[in-house]
């Protein structure tokens, strides 16, 4: 990897330690019943390579939303039919290719076009509240809180390949033979993810191990509801580890995200002896790695609930 490379890891990563953000904006063609080209978003964090569309192998008996497989550097990658996911109708056809990754998967996307790298800051996303169906998670005010800004839809592609490719998942439960998980008599698993799918499968997990959990939608969230439970113990002459035995949180959230929350946890003497486990779709060693740097004690990617559970365990003991 060259100089320049490194330099533009770097600068994204340090993103992070302001709560800002870089969001790939593109077109996926005319929305359904309006006729505009709306704004769709991806982390750049998730985005392994952008190409002209190479050629597509198509697969006997595939999906109506796979358009087939692609041959890219030796690697052959699903290729999925992004507008036709979103409803969205192509006027230039899908010339470009997203390749990203997930979970510690590739895959990609075929997209109408490629519009720009917007930089903010996560205060400038909200949650989408079921706005978008199940498809978006959130929605980038991309000029900031102001009457006439341009909104992008920024997308839950843990749900489309769930829908897309559900023979690739993980497992989301764990194995019921593995050592139970005690927590301290009284506390909870505090756990915060935007994806409404993310957060039905930590509860799904969570409740197979007979673990109590308050589950928030964003960082902000979890922020307010640590310190709320925090002084609520304190007028009950207790303190917050007789309520919260651990911190559960994806990265990617609006209005603050998992980096910000697991920082303002360890840099406050209430809460840094609670260990916050990172459960997150954005891999990659350089993203894992600074996930560690910022004070979490574990990093867990989605959606393998026995290596969450062990990796709860671990942290707990």
């Amino acid at each position: 990897m060259n100089s320049t490379a490194f330099h533009e890891i770097d600068e994204r990563t340090n993103l992070t330690s302001n709560n800002k953000f870089e969001l790939l904006l593109f077109r996926l063609g005319e929305a359904p019943g309006n006729g505009h080209r709306e704004l769709f978003g991806i982390n750049v964090f998730k985005i392994r390579e952008i190409l002209v569309m190479p050629t597509i192998t198509a697969i006997a008996n595939a999906p109506p939303n796979i358009l087939g497989v692609a041959n890219i550097r030796g690697q052959v990658i699903t290729v999925i039919d992004l507008p036709r996911i979103v409803g969205c109708t192509t006027r230039k056809g899908t010339p470009i290719l997203l390749v990203t990754e997930y979970a510690r998967s590739t895959q990609a996307f075929a997209i109408e076009e490629v519009n720009e790298i917007a930089r903010l800051d996560w205060s400038q996303v909200i949650a989408a509240d079921n706005s978008g169906g199940n498809l978006i998670t959130s929605i980038a005010r991309l000029d900031g809180d102001t009457e006439n800004s341009r909104l992008a839809q920024v997308l839950d592609v843990e749900q489309i390949l769930r829908d897309v490719l559900p023979g690739s998942s993980e497992e989301t439960t764990p194995d019921q033979n593995s050592p139970k998980i005690n927590l301290p008599a009284g506390t909870v698993v505090l756990a915060a993810d935007d994806s409404p799918l993310a957060r039905t499968m930590i509860e799904s997990g969570l409740s197979a191990l007979n673990i109590p959990f308050i589950m928030t939608k964003t960082g902000m969230e979890a922020w307010t509801k640590i310190q709320s439970i925090s002084d609520a113990a304190v007028a009950e002459g207790k303190t917050i580890h007789d309520k919260v035995a651990l911190v559960l949180t994806d990265l990617e959230m609006p209005e603050m995200d998992g980096f910000t929350l697991t920082r303002n946890i360890k840099s406050d003497q209430r809460f840094k002896s609670i260990p916050v486990v990172i459960h997150s779709s954005l891999t990659g060693e350089a993203n894992e790695n600074h996930v560690r740097s910022v004070g979490a004690d574990a990093y867990v990617a989605k959606f393998a609930a026995e290596e969450l559970a062990q990796a709860m365990r671990r942290v707990l003991s």
